[in-house]
C-alpha cells in the first residue's frame, strides 16, 4: 500500500511538473523575437518617395515577422533625424531607421559631429537607391537641361532650386553641376517633396532636384523632367537624357538601407534581415519600386557595413574637394 506521505510528495511533484509544463510556453513566448510592434523611422515627410516605399516594404515585412511595423516620420535636417534618434534608443531590435547617404556626409561637414556612422549603428540590410532628376514647372520656358543651365549661368543668383535638405545627394550634385558650368544659384532646402513641389508649382523656386516623387506630376503634364541622374535612362521616361548624356559626368542614385542602434543582438539582426529581404523582393513591393523607377539593391549586414565604410571615405574626399560645410 502506498504511504500517504509518499503519495503526497509524489502528487506535489506531479503538480509541480504540470505547472512547469504549463508555464514553459509562456516563457518561450516571452523570449520569442519579435513579440511586439517594431518602429521604423523614416527621416522624410509623409507622402514622398521614401515614405511610400518604406510603408510598402514594412507591410510585407510585418507579415513575415508576425508583428506590426509602425512607420514614424521625422522629416528635416537632410535626413539625419532618424539616425540621430537611434542614439537614444535601446538596441533591443524594436526600432530601426532608414539610413540615407547623408548620414555619411553630415559628420564630415559639421563643426561638431552628432554621431559616428561607422561606430554608432547596427546595419541590418541594404535595400535600394533612388531615381533622381531635375524638374521645372511645365509653364517655364526651359525645354531641356541645356536651356536651363544657360539661363542660370547668364543670370547669376536669379535661379533658386529646391532639395530635401543640406548635405543630401540632391544638394551636393546640384553644386557639382554649378561648379562644372560656372553657375551661381541659390539652394532652398525643404523638409520633403510635398513642400518642394508646392514651391515649384507656385513659382517660388525655378527648379526642384528630388527623387521620383515628381513622376506623376511629370506624367500629368504639370512638371517637366529635364534630366535624370542614373547610369541609364529611366524606364518610364525613355526620352529624357541622363546627366552623362548631357555632358556632365555624374551618376547619383543615393543608395540606402536600414539600421538599428549600436549593440543589437546578432540573432535579432538576422531575423530582421531575413524578413526584410523577403519583403524587398515581394511582388507587391517590387511594384512600388517600379512605380518610382527604383530597383532592389540587396546587401546583408556585414556587406552593408563594409559598403558604408567605403562610402564614408569616398564621400569625405568629395566634401573636402568641394569645400562643403554646414
Amino acid at each position: 500500500m502506498t504511504s500517504p506521505i509518499r503519495f503526497a510528495m509524489g502528487r506535489r511533484a506531479t503538480l509541480g511538473l504540470g505547472a512547469s509544463l504549463l508555464a514553459a510556453p509562456t516563457v518561450w513566448a516571452q523570449d520569442r523575437y519579435p513579440n511586439r510592434p517594431i518602429r521604423v523611422i523614416v527621416p522624410w515627410g509623409a507622402g514622398g518617395t521614401t515614405d511610400i516605399q518604406m510603408r510598402a516594404l514594412a507591410d510585407q515585412a510585418s507579415k513575415r515577422l508576425g508583428q506590426p511595423i509602425i512607420i514614424e516620420n521625422r522629416a528635416g535636417a537632410g535626413g539625419i533625424l532618424g539616425p540621430q534618434q537611434l542614439l537614444n534608443e535601446r538596441p533591443d531590435g524594436y526600432v530601426l531607421s532608414q539610413m540615407p547617404i547623408s548620414v555619411l556626409r553630415h559628420p564630415q561637414m559639421a563643426q561638431r559631429a552628432l554621431f559616428n556612422p561607422l561606430e554608432d549603428y547596427s546595419y541590418v540590410i541594404h535595400l535600394t537607391g533612388y531615381l533622381f532628376g531635375i524638374v521645372v514647372n511645365a509653364e517655364s520656358p526651359w525645354q531641356n537641361l541645356e536651356q536651363f543651365l544657360d539661363y542660370a549661368k547668364a543670370n547669376p543668383g536669379r535661379v533658386n532650386y529646391g532639395t530635401p535638405g543640406v548635405g543630401t545627394s540632391l544638394h551636393i550634385t546640384m553644386e557639382q553641376i554649378a561648379g562644372q558650368r560656372g553657375i551661381e544659384w541659390t539652394h532652398v532646402p525643404f523638409r520633403g517633396w510635398a513642400e518642394n513641389s508646392q514651391a515649384l508649382l507656385g513659382n517660388q523656386i525655378q527648379a526642384s532636384a528630388d527623387s521620383s516623387g515628381w513622376s506623376e506630376l511629370v506624367l500629368s503634364g504639370r512638371m517637366r523632367l529635364l534630366v535624370t541622374w542614373t547610369a541609364e535612362r529611366a524606364k518610364r521616361f525613355p526620352n529624357v537624357p541622363t546627366l552623362k548624356e548631357s555632358g556632365i559626368d555624374i551618376v547619383s542614385a543615393s543608395p540606402y538601407g536600414l539600421a538599428g542602434p549600436k549593440g543589437m543582438n546578432p540573432d535579432h539582426v538576422k531575423v530582421l534581415h531575413d524578413a526584410f529581404r523577403e519583403a524587398l523582393f515581394d511582388p507587391a513591393h517590387v511594384a512600388i519600386l517600379d512605380r518610382f523607377d527604383m530597383a532592389p539593391f540587396h546587401m546583408g549586414p556585414d556587406d552593408y557595413a563594409a559598403f558604408m565604410r567605403r562610402q564614408y571615405e569616398e564621400e569625405g574626399a568629395m566634401i573636402r574637394r568641394l569645400g562643403l560645410r554646414l
